[in-house]
């Protein structure tokens, strides 16, 4: 039954999920639970598609799927430094400034995506038992916006981070603990992974 249609003291409702409840983790930092995220973007993706036309007809065809960015806006704090973690990610993902001609090193994508380590976005419940969870696959920083300084605002620091990644991985709750395909790699779980 929905949840708005009974009674909650009638019991065995739960609330639906909510925007504010949920948790990122990053490996790559030193504290990879980071309680100092305001907000982020859970993934999503595109799927393009190819047409051909017959007489005066248009048929459309899916064609490749491509995972969109993700943005992880963060508070930065003292302790840890974000914009240092973050500087410190990008640098260990193989970029450094150019001091003399002869620096001649690159990033590599293996490098960028050890560097950061596993990323995952988790939806909560009220008690925080997990409800969904993202894990970025082959993740990498692809922008950090250090933020905005102002003499007229007393507002906290933020720092916007961009990432990309191959594709995600969604597990979802099934029967209270997160439930997996067979082969452990849930991607979108049909009617039967919910119950």
């Amino acid at each position: 039954m929905s949840f708005w249609s009974k009674n909650f003291t009638e019991g065995g409702l739960r609330d639906p999920k909510r925007k504010f409840r949920f948790r990122v983790d990053v490996q790559g930092l030193t504290e990879s639970f980071m309680w100092w995220a305001k907000s982020a973007a859970k993934p999503s993706f595109t799927i393009a598609n190819a047409d051909h036309k017959f007489l005066n007809h248009t048929f459309y065809y899916p064609g490749t799927v491509t995972w969109n960015d993700v943005d992880i806006v963060v508070v930065d704090p003292i302790d840890p430094d974000m914009a240092a973690s973050f500087t410190g990610i990008v640098e260990g993902g193989g970029y450094t400034p150019p001091a003399v001609p002869t620096d001649l090193a690159t990033m590599t994508k293996a490098s960028a995506a050890s560097s950061l380590g596993l990323v995952t976005i988790t939806q909560i419940a009220a008690n925080g038992t997990d409800l969904e969870k993202w894990t970025l696959w082959n993740a990498w920083v692809a922008g950090v916006k250090y933020g905005d300084l102002a003499y007229g605002e007393d507002a906290l620091t933020e720092i916007t981070v961009t990432l990309k990644y191959d594709w995600a991985k969604l597990d979802v709750v099934g029967d209270g603990s997160i439930a997996a395909s067979k082969d452990g790699n849930t991607f979108f779980p049909g009617p039967s992974a919910a119950g």
